[in-house]
Parts: structure tokens; sequence; C-alpha cells
């Protein structure tokens, strides 16, 4: 017998085993739809509004209703406005609002409820889980509501997406709401479910871990029903609930719930949460689900479990993967037959919408206006939609609306159905009648008719598909043919795209053995041969950090050597951080670790000042361009603060060119009149109010060292052995410090890249490496050529790009191999630039909603990831934030590192100097009279009065955490909707302590600080940055926005203030090309480069063989033919 002919006999056994359709009437109290969304949501009605809600509702005889989408603030106000509080807990509409009030009908009741979408990275994978959250009032939802927006956008879509797991989300709702239910929405699901097949888990202890106990119950979806889920034992302990999951009024109820428990809340909640009051559900029949079996709907493929198991889960047509079916997916978890029955099982009920009756019954589409018009007769007239299906009597059908219909009503009662399966996002077909059993007045014959008169006759009369073969005809094919069970062998199911099992850049700890065996030659020369100074040129994912700090083990497990001796110079607090991690957990010996001085030059020369005796506190940004502002008034300069500090910062930094002598006087010599006395002027002041810039630790600690003092070369032990990371980042004054830590040391190691420095605006020379080599023609110098990190196509187009600079050809073996073509895509202008890459992210996840899956062509030939997979990279900070707008908009989690404009803005100045201050007098490390024009800044802005009430209220508070005391600042100051304090407060949760964040913001460079683009952090986020912040980062896929003239390379006005700085035009493109070059090269497997309007030169000198040029979706110019008058003729 053909599966898609069974017929469904609910009073016999059938195939899933023997279920009571029907229940004792009077026992149900009501039917509840619990799960439904808002016009707010993705891909909905615009018809759906409460009032809508209601009436359709009191149609289909649904006495309970979920409101959807609480999360939304358009939609929660609007509840707000026209719902009223009912029952404990429920709501109704208020009576204004009420369409075609009728006095005998109950009015619906609302129970407040939405569905979150969870997508995340866990255990190796790509997790995509929706969830159901009921909740027992109108302010629950506001209280959950503002939780979930400090965690991400819940503006863009009412069905929100985060970067949160399943497990983290069913915490914040307990802390936040003990009484709400968490329910694990539609299970089965293929890509977007706690079982689903793409995106899912095997056991839901592996989805909410030990918070598992909190799952009472699971939302079963349409392609299952209740003896589907009777096949795991596991899913005995939950009950099964139903509900439409309602894009649209007309769907409501196609499941739902028989409760027959107290119409409240607590009812409600007894009910799915122990079974008590839960009589049974209405289903679906599971083959109309769209994703009952497996198949490939653009090839019309359908294909039953045990036919995808012979075709090894490919296409047969395409050859491509095809979308496993919930069938499928049981059948791979099951640890029971079919047919099992347990003995708590509850009864249920398998239905089809009264509309799609009346339009099987009578031969037409359910959309037309007579079956519409039969809809609205019946359930006013007759009863409910549930009333006439379920209960009223056959013979008072038959009476009113006809033979057909009454027909194919008694026929659904009892099952009697022929089933076409749905597969890969197609609803499947129930069909009543075959095609000779209706008089078709329209002489029309429905898709599902043909296909089973065809199989009954065993002709062909297949409809022309365009492709030589129609889709019942493959239908057919796939459906038909002897079944002869599942193979144990199962082949693989890979995509026709690559994967490639990228090794890390990071070299593994040696578990047993020499750690030098997990090195290639040349790193293992690097990092064990002796040499009184050794620079090793390291290009991009060669293992520099692992080369360092194998270096570093060399000197002390193999040497010997003090960890007292050695001093690590990093480029960022991050990078130390992370090589003291390292050297902790794959060394023995902790304490001989901690013994080792890492960190920026900025920290070690603190410490080197410090431990000379010398007090220093570092003014920040706003003290420093205040100072600024007040001498260039005095002085009646044409610059602007932030310019004049630069320009000050970058004279201090040429002083290390110049012999032993005392850079403060030195620096000025040069100078024009005007400005030389302003920087003298502003020099002075610093003094006279005891400020260090970061510069002046640097020339400090250099002035000290110059001196001569035995006390202070004895300090120099700890540089005996030293070693500079990012040595090609150094300016010439750092060179000049590491020349005289180095003077009576006995080796210098330096590893970096040439290819690499991007940082001449602050003063570093690419030029650092030959200097280094010219003075100190005894280096032994080292070149990793091979590549860790990226596929062929990257690095062998990032050093195409990059040969275009002076040196040799650049040439690295890429260890990964091949992957995936770079492609270079065209956009209209701008904003097509921005709209295309928040939606290609959506497409690299596999997609944010069930449609975006569905639309999956591209993923079949790439790896789904994750937002944590992917990072956005921008030209400057202005761009990175109109890119913010985007990724909001189409609802994506995302993380900004580096500096935001933000900083300089008056209400987060004003914050930071209140707690700089605040700060310096709880751990008193000044004077009194060292705030002085803080305070009276402070004191100016807030008044007196107010200051004094904050001081004393946040002394009290101040080992709260950084987020908190923002929020309360916030509150206090009365600015909860101050965008840039809100920036503020989303890059406060990154941190331990206020103290943290302040020494961040102070000492961090771009690659230190971070954001979230909400006001929490969330674990799983697209990182979004500027190209001088991803340095020392990498990334499973990278977009580059704005590869195009005037961006990329940036292009300067000239204006007044800049020409000064301008340097040679040459010596700044190649700047400007190493900067996209370390943008590429932090792509590990995927890179996409966006442009529009006039491409950016670099574009033609990737090779063309490596990229893959296209225009962005959507802007694509149609053919223009230039017609004659022939052509209408």
């Amino acid at each position: 017998m053909n599966i898609c002919e069974i017929e469904y006999n609910c009073f016999t056994e059938r195939l899933y085993g023997k279920v009571l359709c029907r229940t004792d009437k009077e026992s149900i109290m009501y039917i509840a739809d619990l799960h439904i969304h808002s016009r707010y949501s993705r891909a909905t009605s615009r018809e759906l509004t409460p009032e809508q809600l209601d009436l359709q509702a009191r149609r289909k005889g649904i006495q309970l209703l979920g409101t959807g989408d609480f999360t939304h603030p358009a939609w929660r106000e609007e509840l707000f406005e026209k719902l009223i509080p009912a029952e404990e807990g429920l709501y109704q509409l208020r009576e204004g609002c009420v369409l075609e009030p009728e006095s005998d009908a109950a009015r619906t009741r609302f129970v407040i409820s939405g569905e979150i979408s969870s997508i995340y990275k866990q255990d190796g994978k790509v997790r995509k889980v929706h969830s159901l959250i009921l909740l027992p009032g109108l302010e629950d939802a506001v209280k959950l509501s503002a939780k979930l927006e400090s965690i991400g956008n819940i503006h863009s879509d009412g069905r929100p997406i985060l970067g949160l797991s399943c497990h983290d989300l069913l915490e914040i709702m307990l802390e936040v709401c003990p009484k709400g239910m968490f329910i694990p929405a539609h299970i089965w699901t293929p890509h977007f479910s706690m079982f689903g097949a793409f995106s899912g888990f095997d056991r839901v202890e592996d989805c909410f871990g030990e918070l598992t106990p909190y799952i009472h119950a699971v939302e079963t979806g349409l392609s299952s029903d209740p003896p589907m889920n009777w096949r795991l034992s596991a899913l005995d302990r939950f009950q099964l609930i139903s509900n439409s999951d309602a894009h649209s009024p007309a769907k409501l109820g196609r499941e739902a719930n028989l409760l027959s428990s107290d119409l409240s809340y607590e009812g409600l909640k007894m009910a799915v949460e122990t079974g008590t009051g839960l009589e049974g559900t209405i289903e679906f029949f599971p083959e109309e689900g769209k994703y009952h079996f497996d198949g490939h709907r653009k090839c019309h493929i359908c294909l039953n479990p045990a036919e995808a198991e012979r075709c090894g889960g490919i296409c047969p047509v395409c050859k491509k993967k095809i979308t496993m079916g919930v069938s499928h997916r049981i059948d791979q978890l099951a640890d029971r037959p079919e047919g099992f029955l347990p003995c708590s099982r509850k009864t249920f009920e398998s239905l089809v919408p009264l509309a799609e009756v009346i339009a099987a019954s009578t031969g037409r589409c359910v959309s037309s206006k007579k079956v519409q018009a039969e809809y609205e007769k019946m359930v006013r007239e007759l009863g409910t939609e549930f009333t006439v299906l379920r209960e009223l009597p056959i013979e008072d059908i038959k009476r009113h609306s006809g033979h057909l219909i009454a027909e194919g009503i008694r026929r659904l009662r009892e099952g009697k159905v022929t089933r076409l399966p749905g597969f890969d996002g197609e609803y499947g077909v129930i069909k009543l009648f075959e095609s000779n059993e209706i008089a078709n007045p329209d002489g029309q014959m429905s898709f599902a008719e043909l296909f089973s008169e065809n199989l009954k006759n065993g002709t062909e009369k297949p409809a022309d598909t365009g492709d030589g073969e129609s889709k019942a005809r493959r239908r057919e094919m796939m459906l038909s043919g002897e079944k002869n069970g599942s193979e144990d062998k199962r082949a693989g199911n890979q995509a026709a795209g690559i994967k490639n099992e990228t090794i890390s850049a990071a070299l593994p700890a040696a578990v047993a053995g020499d750690f030098l065996d997990c090195l290639n030659e040349e790193q293992r020369r690097a990092a064990d041969v002796w040499a009184r100074c050794m620079a090793v040129i390291a290009g991009p994912g060669t293992g520099k950090t692992g080369t360092l700090t194998a270096r570093i083990r060399c000197l002390m497990e193999k040497r010997r050597v003090k960890g007292s001796e050695i001093t690590a110079v990093t480029f960022s607090n991050q990078a130390a951080g992370e090589l003291r991690e390292r050297l902790q957990r794959e060394m023995p010996h902790r304490r001989a670790v901690s013994q080792i001085q890492a960190g920026t030059f900025h920290s070690i020369c603190l410490a080197f000042l410090g431990a000379a005796g010398m007090e220093c506190r570092i003014a920040d940004r706003q003290e420093l361009l205040d100072l600024a502002a007040d001498v260039i008034e005095e002085r009646k300069l044409d610059i602007r603060p932030a310019e004049f500090i630069e320009y000050v910062s970058r004279e201090k930094n040429r002083c290390g060119l110049e012999p032993a002598e005392d850079c403060h006087t030195k620096k000025t010599e040069e100078l024009e009149e005007p400005l030389k006395n302003a920087v003298c002027i502003y020099e002075e002041r610093m003094k006279e109010e005891k400020l260090f810039d970061f510069d002046d630790l640097l020339i400090e600690t250099l002035r000290l060292l110059l001196w001569e003092n035995e006390q202070v070369r004895q300090l120099c032990t700890h540089f005996k052995y030293l070693l500079v990371d990012e040595f090609q980042d150094i300016s010439p004054l750092q060179y000049r410090l590491i020349q005289e830590w180095n003077r009576d040391g006995k080796e210098l190691f330096v590893i970096g890249d040439p290819d690499q420095s991007i940082y001449g605006f602050r003063g570093s020379d690419p030029g650092c490496f030959e200097r280094f080599l010219k003075e100190m023609p005894e280096t032994e110098v080292v070149r990793l050529h091979k590549n860790y990190r990226s596929t062929t196509q990257i690095t062998r187009a990032s050093c195409g790009l990059i040969s275009h600079n002076p040196g040799n050809e650049r040439v690295f073996e890429a260890v990964c191999g091949n992957g995936l073509p770079l492609r270079i895509v065209r956009a209209g202008g701008r904003r097509s630039e921005g709209i295309f890459a928040a939606r290609e992210i959506s497409r690299m996840i596999g997609g944010i909603d069930m449609l975006d899956a569905q639309e999956r062509e591209m993923m079949e030939q790439r790896q789904v990831r994750s937002f944590a997979d992917i990072a956005v990279l921008c030209r400057t900070n202005r761009q990175t934030e109109a890119m913010e707008e985007y990724l909001r908009t189409e609802g994506i989690p995302y993380i900004v590192r580096g500096r935001g404009s933000f900083l300089q803005e008056k209400t987060v100045l004003e914050a930071l100097a209140f707690f700089r201050m605040l700060c310096r007098e709880i751990k008193q490390q000044q004077e009194e009279d060292a705030d002085v024009r803080e305070r009276l800044e402070l004191e100016k802005g807030m008044g007196a009065e107010l200051l004094y009430f904050l001081q004393e209220k946040y002394r009290t508070r101040w080992k709260k955490k950084p987020e908190e005391l923002m929020k309360s600042w916030m509150a206090d100051r009365k600015l909860m909707e101050d965008e840039p304090l809100s920036k503020l407060l989303s890059m406060a949760v990154f941190y331990k302590n206020i103290e943290e964040l302040l020494d961040a913001l102070a000492r961090g460079v771009e690659s230190d600080l971070k954001r979230c683009g909400g006001k929490h952090y969330t674990a799983d986020a697209v990182s979004l940055m500027t190209l001088h912040a991803s340095k020392g980062l990498e990334f499973p896929a990278v977009i580059i926005m704005g590869v195009r003239k005037y961006s990329i390379p940036l292009e300067y006005s000239g204006e007044k203030g800049q020409a000064a700085q301008t340097a040679d035009l040459s010596f700044a493109l190649q700047e400007e090309r190493r900067l996209l070059y370390v943008g590429m090269t932090r792509a590990r497997e995927e890179l996409i480069l966006v442009t529009s309007g006039e491409p950016s030169a670099f574009l033609k000198e990737i090779p063309a063989d490596v990229a893959l040029c296209k225009q962005a979706p959507g802007t694509e110019r149609p053919e223009v033919k230039q017609l004659s008058l022939f052509d209408f003729m």
C-alpha cells in the first residue's frame, strides 16, 4: 500500500496504534491556543490586531489565546491600551474595541505570551532554538523585556533574535519572573528547534543543563503528533502541548489544547506543568506539516526516512543535501517502536480547518469568495468552527450546507483521509474526496486530486513544470516502490561546499614529550636558537604568539632563566593578558610564570617609575583637552584641542630619534614659534597640576635610564631577556626605550611583521626592522612562511595586494588548503552596502527565521556559522556607527570593539570624570588639591550640593559592578534615554569593577575596548570594529565594508591642522594598503569585500583567479534596449 493512500481511521488500530480521538465533551471547558504572533513579527499578516484576534478566536471557538510577541514595545503598548484584566493573570478586550459583539458569546481571554529565537554556538555547533514563554501579566512582560533589551535588539522583530543560550534565557526568566512558563517551541522543526535536525540537540539536558527540571512541557509542532512523540521515553515526564504558531488570524487554532482547568493563569500553569486539567490536544495531521518527510523542495523530491537513507541524504536530482524531516529525526532519537502507547497518554484529535474542508468538499480554492462566504455562513448560523468540526450532528450540517460538506466533516471525524506528506518547507495535502466523487462546478481539479487519480489509473498527466518533468511525477517516482527498511550504513550527508578543518595559529601545548615538537622548523629555530639579538619576521597566521610563548618556555625550562629576568612587551593589555594565561596554562610552574613582567610599554613604564619612587597621575583625555583649550584660547591659536594634543604627542615620540638629551627641552626646538610657546606653556601647566600623559610615562622612564643612576640601572635586571611583540608598531621613542632597557641585557628578541605596520599616524615606523638590522648586524633573522590561519584563496589574495608595496613578492604556504573564493560584492550605494552585509550575515548563519532557512541555495555550498564566527570591519568609527543601524534593523546581535565618538560626548565625559574623582578619593592616591580642576568642572556642571550628595551615595556602592553603577548614575542624572551613556553602559558590562573600566578607557588600545549592541553582554554576537581595532584578532568569516575610493584608501581633505601632518602620498598609500591587508588576513575561511560607487584601486591588485565578483542582490540593473519604430510594427 502506498504511504500516501493510507486511510486514517481513528476508531481502529492505525499506523501509530489505537488512539481515541474523541473525549467527553462535558469535561472540556475550553480550547486554548497559546502560541501566536502579532503583525510586528516577520512574515505575518497586518490583520493581527487585538480586535481581529478576538473576533477570529470567537468564530473558531477558542476561549483562551496567547497574545504573542510580548517583547515588542509597540505591540506591548497596544496591549496595554486595548486589554483589560479579566480572571487572575488573564485579559480581555476593552468593550469599545470588540468587533461584531454578540450578547451570548463568551469573550476571548488573553494570556501574555511570546516567542524568542536563540541563535548561539554550543559544543562546536551552531544552535538555533525557538522558545515559547508565558507570563502572568503585562507588568512581568515589561520587566522581562527590559532585561532582554539589555542583551539584544527586541525592537526589530516581534520574535527577537538573541545570541543567548536557551539555558541562560531560562535562567533570566526564572530570575525576573519565577511564575513564568518556559516551553521549547515546535521541538522537531529542522532549522529552529530543540531537537531540530540541523541545529538542535539530542537530549533536553544538553539544551538546558541543570535547569532541565524547570522545563515541564514541550510543544510538538505541526509536523508531529503525540504518537510520534510517544516513541521517546525521554519525553514521558513532559506534557505534550500543541499550538497554532499562527502568522495570520485565519491560522488560529489549527493546533490547540483541550483544557478543563480553571480559567486563570494558575489553572493554566497547573495544566501545562502537571497535566492536571490538560485533557488533550487538537492536532494537524502530521503529514500536513511542512517538514514531515525528508525532501528537496526546489527539485520537488519527497522521501520517507527509509528512502532518504538509501539516497544517503542527497537529492537524486541535483545531488545536493536534502532537508531531513521530522519523521526521520524522530526515528534517529526514538527508543520505542511505532505504535507504542504510554499509560499516561492524553487524547488527541486530528482536524483540518473548516475552510479547507469546504474547499476540498466543493472542489474550489480555499481563498475563493464562495468558500469564504460558506464559511462565514456556517459559523454564523451553526456555531463556532470547532463546534461544527467536532460536535454538531452530521445531519444538521447536511441540512444546512449540503451532502458534500457534511460528508467531508464525517470523514474527517473518522480519520478517513488520504495524505500527501509535506517536506522541506512545503505543506502536505490532506485529501477527503477522490476527484470522481465531487461534482466540480468550475471544471477544475486540485493538484492533489490529479495526483491521486493518476496513481490509481496508472496514467501520467503531468503538468508542465518547465524542466521536462512534473512535480507530481517526481513525487510519484520517489513515493512508490518497494520499501526495504533502513540500511545500517549511513552515507555522509555532506553538502557540495568545502569545509576546512582549520589549524589554529596558536600552537598547542605539549601534553607529552618536548613542546618544541609542536613547532615547524622555522618556529623551532626562532624559539630554541640562542642569539644575542633575534628578529622574527612573522606574517599573519604564522603562529607568532605561539612562537613567542615557546621562546619564553625555552628560556625558562631548557636554559633555566629566572622569570624575574624576563620582560615581554606587547602592543595591548589584552595581548599581555592572553600571553600570561597561555604561559600559566602550558607551563607547570605557575609561580615562576607570575614573576615574568608582561605588559604594554605604558604599563611597564608606569611600574618602572613607581619602583623608582615617582608618583604619576595619568590625566584622562578630557583633562588634556580642557588644558589644551585653555592654552589655545590664551595664545589665540587656530587649532582644535584634539589636534593640538595629537601634535604634542607626535613631537614627544619623535624625540626618540635624538641622542641622549633631555627630551622635554629638545622636542620643541624645531617647532614654529607660536606653537612652540604654546607647547611649553601646556607642558608647564601639566607639571603644575602634577599630570602625566602616556607619552610622559615613556619620556620620564627614558630620562631616568639616561641619568646613569645605579639604583635605576638595578631595576633593569627585569630586562635581561627582553622580548618585544608587534615590533613593527613601535615609535622612535619606544625604540630608544628598548635600546636602554637592553643596554646591559643578555638577549633581545623582537617579533612582528613590517607589512602590518598601521599606526604611522601615532609615530610608528614600518622601517624599524631595517633600522634594527642596520644598527645590530649580528642579529639572527628568522622568517615564518607557513600560514596556519587562512585558506589558500585568502592567503593568495592578501599576498597579491601587499606585494604592491616595496619589497619582494610575499608568498606564504597556506597549511589549511583550498577554500571558498574571496567575494567582491558591488552594492548600489553606501546604504545598500550595509543592507547587503546584514542580510549576508543572516544567510551565513543559515537564516534567522524559517523563511530564510528555506532559501538556502547559497548556504548549501558554505558552512553554517554562528554570530560569533563573523566580523564586520570598517575603515572609520563613523562607518562602524552607521553599520550598527543595519544590524539592529535585521535583529542581529553584535559587539563593537574599539573606541567610539560617544566617548567624547558631554554626558559620558561627566560620568567618567565623576567616577575617576571618586576612585582617587577612595584610594587616597593623590593629595586633595590634585583634583581641583576636575572637581570645579563637575561642580560647575551639576552644582556643589548634588555633587556632594552623589559622592556620598556612590562611596557606599563602590564595589558594585560597573553596569549597576552606570544604570544608577543614569537614573540619578535623569539620563536613562541618553544614547552616549547607553553605549557606555554597554561597554561597562565587560569589566569586573569600575576601576578596570576606567583603566581600560585610559590605557587601552582599540582592540582592548568593546561594547555590545545592547546594554548587556551577549555571549554570541557579530563583532563590529574598525580595521585598526581588528589587529591581532581572527574570525572564520570576515566582511570588509566600504572598499571604495575615498574610503579605502582613505583620502584626507587637507584641512587646516592636517596639512602639517601629511606625509609623502606614496607612504600614506602604502600604509592604507597595509591596513586593508591586516583586515583581509583576519579571515580564516570566508572573506567578502563590499564596495559601491567607484571601487577602490586596491581591488585591481587582488589576483583575479581567487576572487569572485558579483552584484549585491537587488542592485542588478535591468538590460535596456533602444527601441526603434519597427519594434511597434
